[in-house]
C-alpha cells in the first residue's frame, strides 16, 4: 500500500511538472502525461516499477476515463445527426476498417488464431482525438462552422462505434457468429438495465441529495462502479460498464450536475492512466520508431480517403470535405484505450502497443500543428486539386460576373460572407421589401448556403471573400451597395479591415457597411475607407436594456409574444 501511494506521488509530480512546459510549448496535455509516465517508468529511471502498481493505476484511470466519456456522449445530438454527418461518419469508419484490415493484413500483422494485432490497430486508427479536436477548434472559434459540426458529429458516431467494438471483444478469443451474438445480447441487457434505472430510479435519488455535493459525487461513483461490476458478471469488462454508466447518466436531469462534481477527479485518473500508459512503453527500437511512422502515415492517408471522398461526393465542396479530413487527421486518446484493453487480454504484442502509443504522439504534434495552420494549407490544397481537374461548386459552368451582369446600379447589394447575422438581414428583406432579393448577391464558401440561396432564386457565389479574384468574380466592382457582416473573429485569412481596402480598390464609388468587434476597429475600418460600421454589441445592448425594462414593469410577457411573433414569420438560411 505504501508503494502504492508513492508510485502515484511520482505519477502526479512528473506529470505536473511535464504538463506545465507542454503548456508554455502549446502541445497536448496527454502527450506530457504519457513522457512522464516513459521517464519515472520501468524503461526510463525506474523510480515506479512494481508491475501491480502500473496495472491498479491504469485501471482505475481507464474505468474513470470511459465513465467521463459515456457522460459527455449526447444521445440526442446522435438521433439528431443529420444525413452529411451519417454519411461522412459512417463512410469514415467503414471505409476505415476495410482499409485497416487489408493494409495491416498486407503488412504481416495477425488477425486470429489468438493474435488480433490488425484488427486492433484497424479500430485504433479509425478513431480521432475528441481532446485535441475540440481544443483547437475551440480556439480557433470554428466549433459551430460547417466543418466543425461535420468533425464533431463524425467524433460522436466513432464513439458508439468504440462501444460497439468493446462490447465484442472478450469474445474475440471465441469469435463465433453465436458468441457474438451472445455478447450483444450481455450488452443490451447492460444497457438497458442501466437505461431504466437512470430513467426512472436514478433523477429521485439524486432528487433528494441535489444539494449534497459529496453525496452527489459519491452516487455517481457508486453507479459507475455497480454497472462497472455488473459488467463483469456478465462476461463483459469493467471498463465496458464504466462506459455504459456514464451513457446512462447523460440522458438525466442531472447530468450536468454529476459532470460537475466528477470532473475534478476525473482529470486525476485520466492523468494517472496516460502516465501509467506511458511506463507500459519500453525503450523504442528503431523497428518500433518505423512501425510508429506507418500507422501514422496509415491514419492520415485513410482519413483523407474515407472522410473528404464521402463529403465531396455529396458536393459539400472542396473547403467543406478538405477540413474535416484534417481535423481528424490523429489517433484518438480513445485509441489508447482500446490498444490498452487489447494488451491486458493478450490479444496484442507488447510491441504493437508501443508502436501505437508513439504514433499517437507523432499525429497528436503533428495534428495540432496543422490544424492551427489549416486555412492557408486548405487554400493551396485547393488550387492543386483544382489544378487536377477536380470541380468545387464555384464552377458550375456559368461564370458568376456574367449572371450578375444584369445587377448594376446603385440597389445592388453584395452580401461578403454569410452568417447569422447575414441570414438574419435576408430574412429582414424578405419581410419588408422582397423587390430588394432579386437585386442581392451573396459570396460565400458555405456549401449549404450556397445550396439553399440558390434554391431559392438569390444569386450566390461560392468563393474565398479574403480572395481578391472571388471578388472580382462576383462582380463587386459594379455594386451600389457592400455589406461585411461576419465578425474579424470569424473570418479567415482577412480582416474586415483589410477586406474594406480591398473592396474600395475595386469599387471607389460603392457604399460600404461593415462590422466590427471591438470599438477601436471602427476608426481603422472608416480610414480604410468603410461608408458606415455597424456594432452588434451596442444593438444588442439596447435590446436587452428593453427587455430588462419590460421585465421590471412586470411586460415580459407581452414582450416574449412579440419576438414570438417575429419569429414565426422569418424564414432564415441558418439556425
Amino acid at each position: 500500500m505504501h508503494q502504492l501511494i508513492g508510485d502515484i506521488t511520482f505519477c502526479i509530480l512528473f506529470a505536473w511538472m511535464l504538463g506545465l512546459a507542454a503548456h508554455f510549448f502549446r502541445q497536448p496535455l496527454i502527450l506530457a502525461y504519457l513522457v512522464a509516465g516513459f521517464l519515472i517508468g520501468p524503461s526510463g529511471m525506474q523510480w515506479v516499477k512494481s508491475e501491480d502498481s502500473i496495472r491498479t493505476i491504469s485501471e482505475l484511470g481507464l474505468i474513470f476515463m470511459l465513465f467521463m466519456i459515456g457522460l459527455e456522449i449526447d444521445l440526442k445530438k446522435i438521433i439528431r445527426a443529420g444525413r452529411v454527418i451519417l454519411v461522412a461518419a459512417g463512410g469514415q469508419m467503414i471505409g476505415g476498417c476495410l482499409l485497416g484490415i487489408a493494409f495491416f493484413v498486407a503488412i504481416g500483422l495477425p488477425l486470429g488464431h489468438g493474435g488480433f494485432d490488425a484488427l486492433y490497430l484497424t479500430v485504433a486508427c479509425a478513431l480521432s482525438s475528441t481532446v485535441i479536436i475540440v481544443k483547437v477548434l475551440y480556439e480557433k472559434r470554428e466549433l459551430d462552422t460547417l466543418p466543425g459540426r461535420i468533425t464533431l458529429g463524425v467524433l460522436v458516431l466513432q464513439d458508439v462505434f468504440a462501444i460497439l467494438f468493446l462490447a465484442i471483444q472478450p469474445s474475440l478469443d471465441d469469435l463465433q457468429l453465436g458468441v457474438v451474438l451472445l455478447s450483444i445480447g450481455r450488452v443490451a441487457v447492460l444497457v438497458a438495465g442501466a437505461m431504466i434505472a437512470s430513467r426512472f430510479v436514478l433523477p429521485r435519488l439524486f432528487q433528494h441529495i441535489a444539494m449534497r455535493p459529496e453525496l452527489v459525487l459519491l452516487g455517481a461513483l457508486a453507479w459507475c462502479f455497480l454497472v462497472g461490476e455488473a459488467a463483469e458478471r456478465l462476461h463483459l469488462s469493467r471498463e465496458m460498464g464504466s462506459l455504459v454508466a456514464g451513457v446512462s447518466l447523460s440522458t438525466f436531469p442531472y447530468a450536468l450536475d454529476v459532470t460537475a462534481k466528477v470532473t475534478t477527479l476525473r482529470d486525476f485518473f485520466i492523468t494517472l492512466f496516460f502516465v501509467a500508459l506511458g511506463m507500459t512503453i519500453p525503450i523504442p527500437t528503431s523497428s518500433v520508431i518505423v512501425f510508429a511512422a506507418v500507422i501514422a502515415v496509415f491514419t492520415i492517408a485513410s482519413r483523407l480517403i474515407t472522410t473528404f471522398l464521402p463529403l465531396y461526393a455529396m458536393k459539400q465542396g472542396l473547403r467543406a470535405s478538405l477540413l474535416p479530413a484534417i481535423n481528424l487527421s490523429q489517433i484518438s486518446e480513445f485509441s489508447l484505450v482500446v490498444i490498452q484493453v487489447g494488451l491486458l487480454a493478450g490479444h496484442i504484442r507488447p510491441e504493437t502497443s508501443s508502436a501505437a502509443s508513439f504514433a499517437f504522439a507523432i499525429l497528436a504534434v503533428a495534428s495540432t500543428f496543422v490544424m492551427t495552420r489549416s486555412d492557408p494549407i486548405i487554400r493551396r490544397t485547393i488550387g492543386v486539386l483544382k489544378r487536377l481537374g477536380l470541380r468545387d461548386l464555384d464552377q458550375p459552368g456559368v461564370a458568376d460576373d456574367d449572371r450578375a451582369g444584369g445587377h448594376g446600379g446603385a440597389r445592388r447589394i453584395v452580401i461578403l460572407g454569410f452568417f447569422r447575422a447575414a441570414s438574419a438581414l435576408l430574412s429582414e428583406i424578405e419581410r419588408r421589401d422582397s423587390t430588394l432579393l432579386g437585386e442581392i448577391s451573396v459570396v460565400d464558401f458555405n456549401p449549404n448556403v450556397f445550396r439553399i440561396l440558390s434554391a431559392r432564386g438569390i444569386h450566390v457565389v461560392y468563393g474565398d471573400i479574403s480572395n481578391l479574384d472571388t471578388l472580382m468574380h462576383a462582380g463587386v466592382g459594379r455594386a451600389g451597395i457592400i455589406v461585411l457582416s461576419v465578425p474579424d473573429s470569424l473570418l479567415k485569412g482577412a480582416t474586415n479591415e483589410k477586406l474594406v481596402r480591398h473592396v474600395r480598390s475595386l469599387n471607389p464609388g460603392a457604399k460600404i457597411i461593415s462590422t466590427a468587434d471591438l470599438l477601436d476597429d471602427v476608426k481603422d475600418q472608416y480610414a480604410a475607407g468603410a461608408d458606415y460600421v455597424t456594432v452588434t454589441r451596442l444593438t444588442d445592448a439596447a435590446e436587452l436594456y428593453r427587455v430588462i425594462d419590460a421585465a421590471g414593469r412586470d411586460a415580459l410577457a407581452h414582450k416574449r409574444a412579440e419576438l414570438d411573433a417575429v419569429l414565426s414569420e422569418r424564414r432564415e438560411v441558418l439556425p
